[in-house]
């Protein structure tokens, strides 16, 4: 696999009116938030409805709201639960990436997950779960199709994790030389916020399971 083939194939396809920005301007909106120390505030008053616009058409732009999805059937209100834990959600999630999986905090990674699963009335795969928290929190790869068929696992979960962390330690200097600026929604340019090294991980293998 040649990995930074990969990563230019996938920015090769990213810009301001992309689908692949879609996660940028979501990514922006919820860590504008943990970087200005206001994270309640997401769920509060207007920002409530647009927390949950950013995060509804991110899910849309990248397949979740397929013909065979629930979500289908549901508006953006669907999330407000959704963002009502995300408000609620600890630090130490919003810090994680792959340069820090260990036991302990794959302990807080299946703690966020159940209760972001439990937020959606429907239930929710660990599609759904991965994307939301790698859309919102950076924290983990999306364990889609092209995630798991690129990287060679069936699940997510502790051992699966592990190995992304073991992938990062063997591909550190190229993963976090890609670590690319996000764009910014008003203007296009890149901003000072930078993506994470799961989602990274996460362009590679999307791009290696796709081929």
């Amino acid at each position: 696999m040649d990995i930074e083939a990969n990563l230019k194939t996938y920015l090769h396809q990213r810009g301001p009116t992309t689908r692949y920005t879609s996660f940028d301007y979501c990514y922006n909106h919820f860590q504008l938030h943990r970087e200005r120390g206001v994270i309640p505030e997401l769920g509060v008053g207007p920002n409530m409805q647009l927390s949950c616009l950013h995060l509804g058409f991110y899910l849309a732009s990248w397949g979740m709201l397929r013909a065979s999805s629930a979500l289908l059937q549901r508006s953006v209100k669907h999330y407000v639960p959704v963002i009502q834990v995300i408000a609620a959600s600890p630090s130490e999630v919003w810090n994680l990436d792959a340069d820090c999986y260990t036991d302990a905090n794959w302990g807080l990674v299946e703690e966020t997950a159940r209760q972001i699963r439990g937020a959606l009335p429907d239930g929710a795969s660990d599609i759904l779960i991965t994307k939301i928290m790698l859309g919102v929190f950076g924290c983990v790869p999306a364990f889609d199709t092209y995630f798991k068929r690129g990287f060679g696992v069936w699940t997510f979960g502790r051992k699966a994790l592990m190995r992304v962390a073991q992938f990062y330690r063997e591909n550190a200097n190229v993963i976090d030389r890609y670590r690319v600026p996000t764009l910014e929604f008003d203007t296009g340019v890149e901003t000072s916020r930078r993506y994470t090294r799961a989602k990274v991980i996460d362009m590679i293998f999307f791009v290696e399971g796709g081929e």
